[in-house]
């Protein structure tokens, strides 16, 4: 399994504020990594560092061994990103904003490809032909799903998204970032949610203060124990 997520020494200063102090990471593929805070502890800056829409202070990211502040468009190759609500155009079909996203990465998918995809990703066959305007988040989330893999995405990053979501499609999501990490994806996850990183998490991160406090193995922790610990951390 190689490492195809790397943060070395990364660093975010805004004028007045620290928002990450000297990061490092390793994330190898077929890994979820979950990433605990509150708002304000960091999260957010990383996942912005790993996708070149910010550059660090000092250190570096990098993603599939390409720094990602000096090739910004090689990694956009390898990397997929579901942000909280994920950005399709509302007026398209889900079929048509995957035949659309995936043909900008350079991937041209027949019409039963596509719908190929959205199925694996659990849309329901009636919704892809829908426009998205009327998807509930759950079901644009399963879209992006669906653009990550048709895009052969190495790595995933995610930023908070089982909030907002109803048990049933929180349950389902992560039987769909289980079955992208069995595939070989890197999943990278910036989350509150402390059950679903016990419940699918390989190793579990707390962020506080712009600083990695603690990276446990999942496996290894019970999740009331998970939430003693992150509580205990936000308080010590």
């Amino acid at each position: 399994m190689n490492i195809v997520l790397e943060a070395k020494q990364l660093r975010k200063e805004y004028q007045d504020k620290l928002a990450l102090k000297g990061l490092n990471l390793q994330i190898k593929s077929g890994e979820i990594f979950c990433l605990l805070g509150q708002n304000g502890a960091g999260k957010s800056t990383t996942i912005n560092l790993l996708l070149g829409f910010i550059k660090p202070t000092s250190g570096a990211a990098y993603i599939n061994g390409y720094e990602v502040a000096t090739n910004v468009t090689k990694v956009k190759e390898y990397l997929a990103y579901i942000p909280e609500n994920v950005m399709l155009y509302p007026n398209l079909t889900g079929l048509e904003n995957l035949a659309l996203f995936s043909s900008l990465a350079g991937f041209d998918y027949s019409r039963d490809d596509l719908m190929q995809y959205l199925l694996n990703a659990g849309l329901p066959a009636e919704a892809a032909g829908r426009r998205v305007g009327a998807y509930s988040k759950g079901m644009r989330q399963k879209v992006g799903i669906a653009i990550a893999v048709a895009k052969h995405a190495k790595v995933l990053l995610l930023d908070e998204p089982t909030s907002g979501l109803d048990p049933k499609a929180s349950n389902e999501f992560s039987k769909l970032l289980l079955h992208l990490s069995n595939a070989g994806t890197a999943i990278f996850m910036a989350t509150h949610d402390i059950f679903r990183s016990k419940e699918v998490g390989t190793r579990v991160g707390i962020m506080r203060e712009g600083e990695l406090v603690d990276v446990l193995p999942a496996a290894d922790l019970e999740a009331n124990e998970l939430e003693k610990l992150y509580l205990n951390h936000m308080h010590s």
